[in-house]
């Protein structure tokens, strides 16, 4: 008789590491497309520089260690924690920056735990985590999206794109076409003591469905993200608590001060909402590891990020939300993974 089956560790016949990173890189094509048709081409400059490190960083930490690079190299899964940093840092970002975030999260957030398989925090959140407080001023100039005005050009943005990516200061020259995120804009506006319709009701921060740019980011993430469930690459616990535990809390605010808090669909469709439940929260070496466990650690992750977002110093918070929440895996799984078959306790 033949088992349609893999050599231990037993999963699923053929889901090897490589065959899942490279469809993790394959789902963010739609996102990619749309972020660079808003955005311009920095994010293709930063995915060039973050490659680059991400691998340099990979080969030297193996061999410090005394380990044979070559394999990890193929695999792909640093490629994919430098795609998603990239993905998360503003295309604005000077190109020594974006080497330093995936520097630091290949080798601190990954290697120093033991390499794959090891690290208890996501090892590309490690890296934005840093750069948010350490420059928060850079990690929070992007590009003023297409979409909002129609009075800018796509070579604009391009020349932008790398001024910025070479260090100059693209806010003295190009004054107009940068800014902060929707989500850092409502928080500057509630603090000056604007409404929350008169907010959205500016162009150059609300759509009809969500942030100006960024809602266009967040539907192509969630077609990857359901392109990666159809094929079974991500389970659905996750991405459904993530959001849930972001919507249902804003959902209910919203219900009870439209004025001051941001309703369920500003908050799906702004910041890095998709790309977090779909792409992020879902890394299977530091998310829980049973179904019920996914279900708590999703929902605590939205939950953390809807408190950021609303009182927190931060516009987006994803980041931390899932570097707390990595924190409380090992208590998670303690209290969910189910009982040996057989054991009592």
């Amino acid at each position: 008789m033949r088992f349609d089956t893999s050599p231990a560790p037993h999963v699923i016949a053929g889901y090897t590491v490589p065959r899942v990173m490279f469809q993790v890189l394959f789902a963010l094509l739609p996102a990619g497309i749309a972020h660079v048709v808003l955005f311009g081409p920095g994010l293709l400059l930063q995915l060039s520089v973050a490659c680059v490190t991400a691998l340099l960083a990979e080969a030297a930490a193996l061999r410090w260690r005394g380990r044979d690079a070559a394999p990890a190299l193929k695999d792909g899964s640093v490629l994919v924690t430098a795609f998603l940093l990239a993905f998360s840092i503003p295309p604005l970002l000077p190109w020594w920056l974006g080497a330093l975030g995936t520097a630091l999260a290949v080798l601190l957030g990954k290697h120093v735990f033991g390499g794959l398989g090891q690290n208890p925090f996501n090892p590309a959140m490690v890296g934005y985590a840093i750069l948010l407080v350490s420059f928060p001023a850079e990690m929070t100039r992007w590009p003023v999206p297409m979409d909002v005005d129609g009075t800018r050009t796509w070579s604009e943005l391009a020349q932008m794109s790398f001024a910025g990516f070479y260090g100059a200061d693209v806010v003295a020259r190009w004054d107009g076409y940068t800014g902060a995120t929707a989500l850092d804009s409502i928080r500057s506006g509630l603090d000056l003591r604007y409404t929350l319709p008169e907010l959205l009701g500016r162009e150059d921060i609300a759509g009809t469905l969500g942030a100006r740019g960024f809602a266009w980011l967040n539907l192509a993430a969630l077609a990857g993200g359901l392109y990666l469930m159809a094929r079974r690459i991500v389970r659905w616990q996750i991405p459904v608590a993530v959001l849930g535990g972001l919507l249902v809390p804003s959902f209910i605010a919203h219900g009870l001060d439209s004025g001051t808090a941001l309703g369920p669909a500003m908050q799906a469709f702004s910041g890095a909402t998709m790309l977090a439940a779909f792409f992020i929260a879902t890394d299977p070496v530091s998310a829980a590891t049973s179904d019920h466990g996914r279900l708590w650690y999703g929902a605590g992750i939205g939950l953390i990020a809807w408190i950021i977002r609303t009182w927190g110093g931060y516009p987006d918070g994803f980041a931390f939300a899932v570097l707390l929440m990595n924190l409380a895996v090992p208590f998670i799984d303690r209290y969910t993974v189910p009982r040996i078959y057989g054991r009592q306790s």
